[in-house]
């Protein structure tokens, strides 16, 4: 199907649209260049405008004139003047010599500096280290190369133009594009009611916080040691949970980074600063690799008595059978583990087919179907059945349209803040109610994106299968068990699925190919199956040139 038409200046027009959004809704939070900045942009004529959003949403800051063509602007030069004179590009900005290299095409550096290369052609790989000696120099463009009429033009309102973009969607992650796959048709949101208050960040203070963390976080990924990111990141303290997680993460980050380096002691302290899921296990792990036994044990003994997830428990629990192993203390009592339901096959191999499909082509029957649906099927028949709850325009949940989820979706106080409406759902699997709501938003909300549902997978014949042979008891307790844990318990389920539509039942097979073994979280969800009684079986897979099963 193909997409539609787009008009000549879709992209400035998306983009007042964000402006217009930011000034009804963020006109508290504004700082006055960014006033200053809306104020004087809705100012200018046309091409100009267009040129400066083909600016921001190109990859920069540096851009020749003459890579600028577009038919709907005309003249580069022209409406790059108004730009020019209000400071927001420049064509005087500085360039090191590595950013000229980056600029230029290999024969223009040839032309450029003709007198200093050798006579035969060198390959422009080559340049940097034949002129290393420009390294130490910083000129404009126009001072480089003189004799080229091209003039550079470079970004200098990037930053400015960040916490625009913040402001608007309440991270970085998402950029302008969104409007324009949204008009093409290739997402669709669900349109949640904005409240006039709508937005992301409370205060200034949020904002600059979030801005803070996030600069912090891009110097450690651009290879900032970790003491530097952690001196940049300073004493920060918000009261914001948002950003109080986001502090967190970045924390335990640094600290995974030290402890991968084999800097223990200072990943020891990191990890002790940062509430981040999953850092006191750490604390434990990095404890029993300095020798200290008996601090291990007593954070580990600590843990098991009140562990923050079934993640956590289960980790907590190894560590302890070491540490009393090494501390001369009586092996602990362990869960006692539900036998593991197997069955072993031995096929030829089929190509580049993964072993999943293998076993799925293997076992698929016409009177008894079998599909891959790993974690889709359950998440998505969840968030069938709990549209509603998942997008209810909460308070700071939803602040722009282009929302895949609550903004809270993985807060600790997600379900509680929608209880009555998670109530109200599974109330509807009590009832015998659950199929058809199941089915009606289905086709309703056919194609919008949603945190839970998988529309390329989940099609009309699935989903009959799948409510005719489910227990609604069983869609109750890995309903209330992904909302238990949202983040952790959305993923490890088993690969495929198996129905008899005939006899209404069903069984789940968790494929493991040669030397695979089964990980924590998959761990994790055979046991709450097995505990609740659902038909899990785990599939032992060898090449028929391989010898037998394990």
């Amino acid at each position: 199907m193909p997409l539609p038409p787009v008009a000549d200046f879709y992209y400035l027009t998306n983009f007042l649209t964000a402006l217009d959004w930011i000034e009804e809704r963020h006109e508290p939070l504004l700082l006055a260049d960014e006033r200053d900045f809306i104020g004087d942009f809705l100012a200018l004529e046309q091409p100009s405008q267009a040129l400066l959003v083909r600016l921001v949403m190109r990859k920069g800051p540096h851009f020749r004139a003459s890579k600028l063509n577009y038919a709907e602007i005309g003249c580069t030069r022209r409406a790059a003047a108004p730009l020019l004179e209000l400071g927001w590009i420049s064509d005087r900005h500085e360039l090191a010599f590595a950013e000229l290299l980056s600029l230029l095409r290999k024969d223009e550096l040839v032309a450029r500096f003709r007198d200093e290369l050798p006579s035969a052609a060198p390959k422009k790989g080559d340049l940097a280290e034949l002129l290393a000696h420009h390294a130490e120099h910083s000129r404009s463009f126009a001072e480089w190369y003189p004799d080229l009429d091209d003039p550079l033009y470079s970004l200098v309102i990037g930053d400015l133009c960040d916490r625009l973009r913040l402001l608007f969607f309440g991270n970085l992650r998402q950029d302008w594009s969104e409007f324009v796959l949204a008009d093409l048709g290739v997402y669709r949101y669900e349109q949640v009611p904005f409240s006039a208050d709508s937005r992301a960040f409370r205060n200034r203070a949020d904002l600059d916080g979030y801005l803070h963390l996030w600069r912090c976080g891009e110097r450690f990924a651009a290879g900032l040691a970790v003491d530097e990111v952690v001196g940049l990141i300073g004493e920060f303290a918000s009261d914001n949970p948002f950003l109080q997680s986001r502090h967190a993460r970045l924390l335990f980050r640094l600290a995974q980074q030290l402890e991968r380096e084999g800097e223990l002691e200072g990943s020891l302290r990191l990890y002790q600063r940062t509430v981040f899921p999953g850092s006191r296990q750490r604390q434990i792990r990095v404890l029993e690799r300095l020798a200290r036994l008996q601090e291990a044990h007593e954070l580990a003994q600590m843990a098991a008595n009140a562990p923050e997830s079934e993640a956590e428990a289960q980790l907590v629990e190894r560590a302890l059978v070491r540490l009393n192993r090494l501390l001369g203390l009586p092996r602990p009592a362990r869960a006692s583990a539900a036998a593991e339901q197997r069955f072993d096959l031995c096929l030829p191999p089929m190509g580049e087919a993964s072993v999943e499909l293998c076993v799925r082509d293997h076992l698929n029957e016409a009177q008894a179907p079998v599909h891959y649906v790993e974690n889709t099927l359950i998440n998505s028949l969840f968030g069938l059945l709990c549209w509603e709850a998942i997008f209810a325009p909460l308070p700071g949940a939803f602040f722009h349209p282009f929302h895949a989820g609550p903004a809270d979706l993985l807060s600790a106080d997600f379900a509680q803040r929608r209880a009555e409406l998670f109530a109200s759902s599974f109330a509807l699997i009590d009832s015998g109610e659950y199929a058809s709501k199941i089915c009606r938003t289905w086709h309703d909300k056919f194609g919008i994106v949603s945190p839970f549902v998988y529309w390329d997978l989940l099609d009309a014949e699935l989903l009959e299968q799948a409510l005719a042979c489910l227990p609604a008891v069983h869609l109750k307790a890995w309903f209330e068990r992904l909302l238990l844990d949202i983040k952790a318990n959305r993923a490890g389920m088993p690969d495929l699925i198996q129905f008899w539509p005939a006899e209404q039942r069903y069984r789940m097979i968790e494929v493991k190919g040669p030397g695979d073994r089964l990980q924590d979280n998959q761990k994790r969800w055979l046991a709450f199956c097995a505990e609740h009684g659902m038909p899990v079986e785990v599939c032992y897979v060898t090449w028929a040139d391989e010898g037998s099963a394990p």
